[in-house]
């Protein structure tokens, strides 16, 4: 957006999104024509004792009172006081503010302080903690709404029946190589056989176990199939000779992975968007998805790029009866879905649109300011 306004993110010091400790250094840095400016969390999230306070909340939610669920929210985390603190003095220097995941500390408490210029991309879907009372307030309070999906205003909109959400359904934009190389990934891993792909956060949340435990047990006519496996290891990757953990991967390589497996398997029955849904699909292969997830059903309905499951018998039965033109036919349509609806320049016009007025156009944007324009100052905030 730094090539319609004049651009500042607010965010923490953190990188880990289990831990919250402070790796970044404090204080503003340029990314591009962007600032960014960090400021210290207070403290490290202790992981055991959220789990045990949310383990404790969970049964009797209904009941809880708002000082116990803000307290939940502290401990959720990322608290940074300089940066609540920097948002209240500062608030009047800028014209809006766009608040990104409601589910972290940052957007709770940061939100309502600038409420009458804050717009909130919720990024949110069915998860336990969007039942907490104190979400009720809270989504009354920003100035506008910018969605990842339909499936997501819909969801919100049956959570919080007595409120509004305008706003428009933005997404993000997926930019891809012009060209990839299937055949060295799969030389490179020695990787002859079909393979099923995951990629992301190797996570229980996001259905890893269920995926696990399936392919172990996989029935006899899936046995030629393996399954690759990118991203971060929260959930440890369970030995097995047809399961291969590749870990963090270049964008290249995780392109190269992308274009050389037989299926994307999403398995996760909780998305706001799924990136690698849209990423897959722009190298033209197809995806099998949880049915469970309105998000992941919806992008596969309205693609036709892909086939959702209920059970993993359904799902073994898709794998082992879809031939390869139909294959090839669903990749080419999630394609086309992706290249029509998930542009940059179609995602930067969704976000100026938001704050009407406020831009200047992205091609004159030297001459405007050198004819003394007033760009447009926005802020993000975000957790990490």
């Amino acid at each position: 957006m730094a090539s319609h306004w004049e651009t500042e993110v607010l965010t923490t010091c953190a990188l880990d999104y289990m831990t919250w400790d402070n790796f970044y250094s404090e204080g503003p840095a340029s990314v591009g024509p962007t600032t960014v400016r960090r400021f210290q969390v207070d403290q490290p999230r202790d992981v055991e004792t959220f789990n045990r306070l949310s383990g404790e909340l969970v049964p009797k939610q209904a009941e809880t009172t708002l000082a116990e669920q803000e307290r939940w929210m502290r401990a959720q985390g990322p608290l940074s006081t300089a940066l609540l603190g920097y948002l209240e003095s500062n608030a009047a220097s800028y014209d809006a503010f766009i608040f990104f995941g409601y589910l972290y500390a940052t957007t709770y408490f940061g939100l309502p302080l600038v409420k009458d210029k804050a717009y909130l991309a919720p990024l949110a879907h069915d998860e336990w903690p969007i039942y907490f009372t104190m979400w009720d307030r809270f989504f009354n309070l920003p100035k506008g709404f910018i969605f990842q999906t339909p499936e997501e205003r819909q969801f919100l909109a049956r959570r919080f029946r007595s409120h509004s959400f305008p706003g428009p359904i933005a997404g993000v934009g997926i930019d891809h190589p012009p060209v990839s190389d299937p055949d060295g990934f799969r030389e490179k891993y020695n990787l002859h056989r079909p393979f099923l792909l995951y990629v992301g956060r190797i996570d229980a949340s996001k259905g890893c176990a269920d995926l696990f435990d399936w392919f172990v047990k996989r029935g006899d006519r899936l046995r030629h199939f393996q399954l690759v496996l990118t991203g971060s290891e929260v959930l440890p990757v369970p030995y097995d000779p047809d399961i291969i953990y590749l870990g963090f991967v270049s964008e290249e390589e995780k392109w190269n992975a992308m274009a050389a497996c037989r299926w994307l398997i999403l398995p996760s029955e909780y998305e706001s968007l799924s990136i690698s849904l849209l990423e897959t699909w722009m190298v033209g292969r197809p995806a099998i998805v949880n049915a469970k997830s309105g998000v992941l059903r919806g992008h596969c309905r309205r693609s036709n790029g892909g086939v959702w499951y209920r059970n993993w018998r359904e799902c073994e039965a898709f794998l082992g009866s879809i031939d390869d033109p139909t294959m090839s036919k669903l990749g080419a349509q999630g394609k086309r879905y992706v290249a029509e609806n998930y542009t940059w320049d179609r995602v930067e016009s969704t976000y100026v649109s938001v704050v009407p007025g406020k831009a200047y156009p992205r091609e004159s944007e030297g001459s405007n300011r050198g004819k003394g324009a007033a760009p447009f100052e926005a802020r993000s905030i975000s957790p990490a």
